[in-house]
């Protein structure tokens, strides 16, 4: 199902609505900052069965949170200082950062590595959502693996018939987000994507 949804002040009714199927264990799609995402509540194991399900994913791709602000990020990541400063200068944005994981991240979601992929778009529906859910969404790209993601919501929708909801905030982007993992010492560059690698460049 297609609800509209104004893009930089979103209604409070549509973002309970779609808060509510994500308790109910539903996929959902989204606006982000980036492109739309497929998203679905962290600590339902049968919502994010359920997510890999409907995007075809394998098991070994890494699905990250996406927080409402770095409070919510360190409760689920370890946030030394020098991730703390990185994370502060680059969020809210176009990046995913991988970071330790704490013992707060359920086990379904862990990556062998004990790390976790965290996000705070610069999206004012992304942040609306994880504000009423009150915990982080589990998430992934609104396209199939290998492909690009579409910018089209009603595209979203025919693409992945098993979602409960696509919250349509206009056309969304074609480049996802950067990633770069800070989880041992140093800084490395993941996947080039919307967000600008020069700080991160050795």
């Amino acid at each position: 199902m297609l609800l509209e949804i104004n893009p930089t002040t979103p209604e409070p009714r549509k973002i309970r609505r779609a808060v509510e199927a994500l308790e109910a264990g539903e996929v959902i799609a989204y606006p982000t900052d980036t492109c739309y995402g497929l998203g679905c509540d962290l600590f339902n194991k049968k919502a994010v069965d359920r997510l890999y399900q409907i995007k075809g994913m394998d098991r070994s791709q890494m699905l990250a949170f996406v927080c409402q602000n770095l409070a919510e990020v360190s409760k689920y990541a370890v946030m030394h200082d020098r991730v703390y400063r990185i994370l502060k200068e680059f969020l809210p944005g176009p990046y995913c950062f991988i970071l330790e994981a704490t013992r707060e991240v359920p086990r379904i979601v862990q990556t062998p590595r004990k790390t976790v992929g965290v996000r705070i778009p610069n999206h004012a529906v992304a942040l609306a959502l994880t504000a009423e859910l009150g915990r982080p969404i589990i998430s992934s790209t609104a396209a199939r693996h290998g492909a690009a993601p579409d910018p089209d919501p009603r595209e979203i929708e025919l693409a992945f018939p098993g979602l409960a909801l696509v919250l349509d905030a206009g056309a969304g982007g074609t480049v996802p987000t950067t990633v770069v993992d800070l989880s041992a010492n140093g800084v490395k560059i993941v996947r080039r994507g919307a967000g600008d690698t020069t700080p991160f460049e050795e």
